[in-house]
């Protein structure tokens, strides 16, 4: 199973999930970083990613390849993360095959409606019984 964590800023987001995933899964996933800038990515590459790859294009070619993509909610908007997802990138991560598995995060202006106030560990405790149910399928 292949997975792709997307996130920019400070990458803390991106690092949280990648550490989660690494410590269940072990090495029996591929993670790939996919940092909207340098700082995101190599936190996420520290955090125990395989490999990790910054900038638009980087994120527009990886997200058709992998299984999972996962991040805020923000990065299926565009402008988001103060403007560093592009409008292509969030394209590109909308229009992907691979199954979306998002934190919902106020941060984008983007409020879904029904979810609770969460600490950002438990949506990554989440995240991980989802993809764990997907890939049992």
């Amino acid at each position: 199973m292949r997975i792709a964590v997307v996130d920019g800023q400070g990458g803390g987001i991106g690092k949280a999930i990648v550490e989660r995933f690494r410590k269940e899964f072990k090495d029996t996933i591929d993670i790939v970083a996919l940092g909207t800038n340098s700082l995101a990515t190599s936190l996420m590459l520290k955090a125990g990613a395989n490999d990790g790859a910054t900038g638009e294009n980087a994120i527009v070619y990886n997200v058709s390849r992998v299984d999972f993509i996962l991040g805020p909610i923000g990065i299926i908007s565009a402008n988001s993360l103060l403007g560093e997802l592009t409008p292509i990138m969030a394209n590109a991560i909308s229009e992907s095959s691979a199954q979306k598995v998002l934190i919902p995060l106020n941060k984008c202006h983007v409020v879904v409606v029904g979810v609770e106030n969460k600490p950002i560990q438990n949506y990554i405790d989440e995240a991980i019984d989802i993809v764990s149910a997907q890939s049992m399928k």
